[in-house]
């Protein structure tokens, strides 16, 4: 029901596509004509909201995209779930980091700061909701940019290593081969210490 929905604005709308994802799809338009695309995007939200009044999906528009997915799906609540199951197996979490880069990322960064009260993870459990750009956020903290990201999962990896995560940094090493990452380490700002 949504797919062809999406494929008619898609069709109407150059530099535009859907991304189908496990379970979402996505209908990006960060290639069009930012005022086309913005209208675009609104006039296809407030249909599909119109059309999916009483089905259990959550519509969500974010920068540059449309998400439709089914409802009581997140981000935060598989990173919760992940937890969850660290701890049934008697595992515990060095630390607990989430990045996201727009306003669907939120509910990853409310669910993060209700974890520790869960008692989801040990009280002392480090926890980093980092957004990407300085912008209003549920995040505590936030990186620059993708190569902010970049810099800072590296220097994890570089921190961390066991063989498995050695060849995890392999792997990552050569997805980003062709990104230039300076030597220095990530900027990692704190929301709060800022003001803001």
């Amino acid at each position: 029901m949504v797919e062809p929905f999406m494929n008619l604005y898609t069709e109407a709308t150059d530099g535009s596509y859907i991304e189908t994802k496990e379970t979402a799809l996505v209908w990006h338009h960060q290639d069009v004509d930012l005022g086309f695309g913005s209208s675009q995007a609104k006039e296809m939200l407030d249909h599909l909201e119109s059309v999916l009044a009483n089905e259990p999906v959550a519509i969500k528009s974010g920068q540059f995209i449309v998400k439709v997915k089914p409802q009581g799906v997140s981000k935060g609540l598989v990173a919760e779930k992940i937890l969850t199951l660290m701890m049934e197996k008697w595992r515990q979490a060095d630390f607990v980091l989430c990045i996201g880069d727009d306003r669907s990322d939120e509910d990853m960064f409310e669910n993060i700061d209700d974890i520790m009260k869960r008692n989801i993870v040990v009280l002392k459990t480090p926890l980093f909701a980092c957004t990407v750009g300085q912008k209003p956020s549920k995040a505590r903290f936030y990186l620059d940019d993708a190569f902010g990201v970049v810099n800072i999962l590296s220097l994890l990896a570089d921190a961390s290593e066991p063989a498995h995560v050695i060849e995890l940094e392999d792997d990552l090493a050569t997805s980003v081969s062709s990104i230039y990452i300076s030597d220095e380490p990530p900027q990692l700002g704190n929301r709060r210490d800022e003001g803001s």
